[in-house]
This record gives structure tokens, sequence and C-alpha cells, in this order.
């Protein structure tokens, strides 16, 4: 079976409980270990609509030993509501929890 992301603490609308790597904008950051930010979230191929009002998305993964243990997703309700320094922050982020928490076994 491929791995997949499992819904975990979150804040808004009801989404998905688990994506597989490679599908939608969370998927394909998990699948491909890089920062995936979409401008539009119509033109993505196969994205996965938790949210009508999301227009623009930013998925930064957090790796652990080259391997992902958890995503940041963040959705905006205007086009192109993301830039690079919002993605070189997020990354920050990531970089801080990834070496911060105890991700157990894997």
């Amino acid at each position: 079976m491929p791995p997949s992301l499992i819904l975990g603490p979150f804040h808004g609308r009801p989404a998905c409980q688990s994506i597989a790597f490679g599908r939608g904008v969370c998927g394909t950051a998990a699948a491909e270990k890089r920062t995936v930010r979409v401008e539009d979230v119509s033109e993505f191929p196969g994205h996965i609509a938790c949210d009508e009002g999301s227009r623009s998305e930013i998925v930064v993964p957090l790796l652990v030993g080259g391997e992902v243990v958890a995503i940041i997703d963040i959705d905006c309700a205007v086009i192109g509501g993301f830039d690079e320094i919002d993605e070189e922050g997020l990354g920050k982020l990531a970089e801080l929890l990834a070496a911060s928490c105890d991700w157990g076994p894997r």
C-alpha cells in the first residue's frame, strides 16, 4: 500500500481524513519531499477541494532522517496569497518543528 497522510490537528472546515502521497497538493509535497506553493488551486492538476473558498495553497513537508513525518498545509481565500517570504518562513518553521519534536519510531 502506498504511503499516505493522515489528518492530524487542524483548524478549519472539515477536511479529507487520508491523502495518498502523490495526490493533490499535500500528497505531491509529501511524495516529492519539497514545498509546493500554488498560486491558483483551480490550475493545479488533481487539486483536492476540501474548502470551496480556497484559492491558493502552500504545503511544506517536515522531514526527519529524509522521511516525511508531517506537513504544514495552509489555504488562502485569494489567488496568489503566498509568496517567497511565506515559503522561506514556513520552511524555517518546518525545520524547527522537525528538529524539536519527538516523532517516535518511523
